[in-house]
């Protein structure tokens, strides 16, 4: 391959060709330029004078009531500004997805009477240096009493299982059903009709996002009066519009300015250090920096979703598959976040690219007493679809079937009806199959050959 000069403008195609060129082009990514030379500027970046650092003191119980908060050592240590308590937080209770409407507030910024995962912020103190910020933390000094920890999303719907969520129910709830719920067809008329019933059960573990930079964000006082945020943030409305409302603030007050995300996989999306950047900042009339530390971004950042999934399929002995149930158990951690659109996404997922006349579906999105998980890379469908092809591939070798075959046998075409009682269109699965074959020099019987997306399925 040429060596080309990233600063070349002869290069950009798209530049020197007006707009709409791009596709069939070789395009330089836009910052790419600057990372390499080290010019590009991330948060951290931003120099203010008389720059403060906030650090929390965080929680060493999974799940506990907390009788006491002493917090005079901490403000005996030198340098420290500030402490702040769940007293100092306006708002102190939020969801970051009720800007779409998924409700109730679930989450504090800092905890009040309880705890409900190791690591939960409790206090926050701010001081003129990081090793007085964090010498502060450690003094804070809480008084538990445990509580029963559940850490399994099966034990926690137990019938005894101890509630941890204040809303009474240890799975979010979904228009008054304890999951997000599929139905389509008779599922059990579809198992009756089977000559095979398969069911099997996968898993996953949390998976951290680990991005090179932590979260974090810097906090700058105007004269105006209003705040400037230098966030890492993905979701700059979100962090904009959350952050007011946690803060009892007008949205006009903040500017948010972000853009320069130092790897982030949907793992900076959860507004968790900008609301009380902000009230440092507001208290003290002071720039103020909150960044994680490592252990703080692999400890009680949000995760992936641990996620268990029972698949059920009845088959007949050609490949079809005639109903397929699937109970699905989120891992939602001890707050909602962004676990119940993640759930939701997923039911309606489920059915995976296959047409299936008889689908139930339960998803449940399940409190735990572990750190709450949230977005993450196609999050809700990730999982799902690692399951979904397994679960295919087992069949396959049930029946003693080619396993292309199988899901060309199954997949979508155009005018077939999903689950959730959508019409497919614009399908491409037999043809992408197809081609795909040809590739690796997988060879298809000729009735799979003729198959088309665009052929209507025969009764």
């Amino acid at each position: 391959m040429a060596r080309v000069n990233p600063i070349d403008h002869d290069y950009f195609p798209h530049e020197r060709r007006g707009s709409f060129t791009v596709i069939g082009s070789t395009v330089p990514r836009s910052d790419a330029h600057g990372h390499v030379t080290g010019r590009t500027q991330f948060f951290e970046d931003t120099a203010p004078r008389g720059l403060l650092h906030l650090k929390v003191h965080r929680s060493t119980r999974h799940h506990a009531r907390i009788n006491s908060v002493d917090v005079v050592a901490a403000r005996q240590v030198p340098g420290v500004v500030a402490v702040l308590t769940h007293e100092d937080v306006p708002h102190n209770w939020y969801t970051v997805l009720r800007l779409i409407g998924i409700e109730p507030n679930d989450e504090p910024v800092l905890a009040e009477d309880r705890v409900l995962y190791r690591g939960e912020p409790i206090v926050a103190v701010v001081a003129e240096t990081e090793e007085a910020a964090w010498e502060a933390a450690g003094r804070v000094t809480v008084d538990y009493t445990d509580l029963p920890a559940v850490l399994d999303v099966e034990e926690a719907l137990a019938p005894d299982a101890p509630v941890i969520k204040q809303s009474g129910t240890n799975d979010f709830v979904y228009e008054g059903h304890h999951c997000r719920r599929v139905r389509f067809g008779d599922v059990d008329a579809g198992f009756a009709a089977a000559d095979h019933v398969f069911s099997w059960t996968y898993g996953s573990a949390p998976i951290e996002h680990a991005p090179t930079e932590t979260t974090g964000c810097i906090v700058v006082p105007q004269g105006d009066g209003r705040l400037r945020i230098h966030s890492n943030t993905q979701a700059a409305f979100f962090t904009l519009d959350n952050t007011a409302l946690i803060i009892d603030r007008p949205f006009a007050d903040l500017q948010v300015v972000g853009g320069t995300v130092g790897g982030g996989f949907g793992g900076k999306v959860d507004v968790m250090v900008e609301p009380l950047a902000c009230i440092a900042a507001s208290a003290t009339n002071r720039p103020v920096q909150f960044s994680y530390s490592r252990e703080e971004e692999m400890q009680v950042s949000s995760t992936r979703a641990a996620e268990r999934i029972v698949i059920t399929d009845g088959v007949r002995d050609d490949g079809s598959i005639v109903a397929r149930k699937v109970v699905l158990y989120v891992d939602a951690g001890a707050y909602s976040r962004h676990s119940p659109y993640g759930t939701t996404k997923a039911a309606a997922h489920f059915p995976g690219p296959y047409t299936i006349p008889n689908v139930h579906i339960d998803a449940h999105c399940v409190y735990t007493n572990r750190t709450p998980s949230s977005a993450m890379r196609g999050f809700g469908v990730t999982i799902g679809d690692f399951a979904l092809e397994s679960q295919m591939d087992r069949i396959a070798r049930e029946l003693d079937m080619d396993p292309l075959e199988l899901r060309l046998k199954n997949a979508y075409r155009d005018g077939d009806v999903k689950a959730h009682r959508k019409v497919a269109s614009g399908t491409g699965l037999i043809e992408v199959i197809q081609r795909a074959a040809d590739l690796v020099g997988h060879e298809l019987t000729a009735e799979y050959r003729r198959l088309s997306s665009t052929t209507p399925r025969e009764d």
